[in-house]
């Protein structure tokens, strides 16, 4: 025999547990005792037991016993009931209200039967609080040992308290059968699944301006990101242009970038702009990136613009979509009996139930405004239009050049959209 806790553990709402299953936060009150006639020890939910104490808050007296072969009954305790159990993983645990404190148990994954033994249950039950320095009023003995599965059992009752939990047990209605369990585990998977994908559709159609993007926005990279802050409209409008649009696009932003950052007036430069015009590759130094730069850093004649951070327009928060009638995120706290007449709940909580440990989260990041001193270097900002309206893939080339013509026009960036727009065909309206 071992015994892997002794001493006290502290309890609220008359509450502790052992659990086994790592993908759940405990038994649920009234499912743990489902077609049970005891009712101190639920153990109806595969894998948990919810332990019930007469106090309602503070430490208690507790015992937990690994034995081998059925341990002999102690005539001083005073309610006693068996229940049968399986761990259903190597972890079990006696957990505390809310999971505050835990004590490894150590069980094999087999069938054990549990004896839970209490005493001083109703005077607990009567001082319902006990402070640190007063004396112990009740205490228990859990007790585990090898055996086949059988029905719970009622071996002693002595308190009022333990009767009103046998009563509230038999209430109960039976408990789902395996192939009952199975098909709502598989409800509920698939439920959670909907609510995931629909909650990711609803992000992805936000992040991209109330329409979701085509499979080669998806996949095109570059700084298609970056341009569907400022107007997603625009994005997928030279997404639906096609490749001979999309090449204007890229010419003209890269046009307009270097015109407003004075890089027209630079040869090397004016000779990029031509090479794109007549869709030939690049010339030096734009073949190679780091040329590129030190080229413009060498260049006496180069201009020194600057110009203010583009910011892109306020838009309204994510909001998820709203659950499906009868689906709620959190259920209700279950406390009932003589706890619940003294509950009153500030906002939702609940104690530890058979609650999914996966859930979907939103998260929202505010920017201040921006440095009007800080200034950026408009060439700088610019040079990246030319080599983006070289991209092979036609919609990167558009996407890349208008974005880096967004950042060198700063806060004027608007100028250069309606530009854009103009270059593009008419958006049909669908039907």
């Amino acid at each position: 025999m071992r015994r892997p806790v002794e001493g006290e553990v502290f309890v609220h709402y008359g509450q502790i547990y052992v659990e086994s299953d790592p993908e759940s936060y405990g038994p649920d009150l009234g499912e743990a005792f489902a077609g049970q006639s005891a009712g101190l020890c639920g153990a109806a939910i595969p894998g948990a037991l919810w332990l019930t104490t007469g106090l309602h808050t503070g430490d208690v007296g507790f015992t937990v016993e690994v034995h081998e072969e059925p341990p002999a009954l102690d005539p001083q305790w005073e309610d006693v009931v068996e229940v049968s159990f399986r761990p259903v993983s190597s972890d079990s645990q006696l957990v505390q209200w809310a999971g505050e404190a835990v004590w490894e148990l150590d069980l094999e994954e087999t069938d054990y039967r549990v004896r839970y033994c209490g005493k001083g249950m109703d005077e607990a039950n009567r001082k319902d609080t006990r402070l640190d320095d007063e004396p112990q009023l009740d205490c228990y003995l859990l007790q585990f040992w090898p055996a086949p599965p059988e029905t719970d059992r009622v071996l002693r009752q002595a308190s009022k308290i333990a009767a009103y939990w046998h009563t509230f047990a038999g209430e109960q209605p039976p408990p789902p059968t395996p192939e009952e369990r199975a098909e709502a585990e598989r409800r509920e998977r698939l439920e959670q699944e909907r609510a995931e994908r629909e909650h990711r559709l609803a992000l992805e159609r936000w992040e991209w301006g109330g329409q979701l993007p085509s499979q080669a926005l998806r996949e095109v990279l570059g700084n298609v990101r970056g341009l569907v802050r400022f107007d997603p409209p625009l994005v997928h409008a030279i997404d639906a242009a096609g490749p001979e649009v999309q090449r204007a696009v890229a010419l003209l932003a890269a046009r307009r970038a270097c015109e407003q950052s004075g890089l027209t007036a630079l040869d090397w430069v004016d000779d990029g702009l031509t090479a794109l015009a007549e869709r030939r590759p690049l010339p030096p130094p734009f073949d190679d990136w780091n040329r590129m730069w030190q080229t413009l850093a060498d260049d006496p004649h180069a201009p020194d613009r600057t110009v203010g951070e583009a910011v892109p327009p306020e838009r309204s928060p994510f909001q998820p979509p709203a659950p499906r009638p009868g689906v709620t995120a959190w259920e209700a706290p279950q406390v009932v009996g003589p706890a619940a007449a003294a509950v009153e709940w500030s906002k939702p909580q609940r104690v530890p139930g058979r609650r999914s440990r996966t859930g979907v989260f939103t998260m929202g990041v505010t920017i201040g405004a921006p440095d009007p001193s800080q200034r950026m270097s408009q060439p700088h900002m610019a040079l990246p239009a030319v080599t983006g309206a070289a991209e092979a893939d036609p919609l990167r080339a558009a996407l890349d050049a208008v974005y880096a013509g967004v950042v060198t026009y700063g806060e004027h960036y608007e100028t250069l959209l309606q530009e854009v727009w103009a270059a593009l065909p008419p958006v049909r309206e669908t039907p």
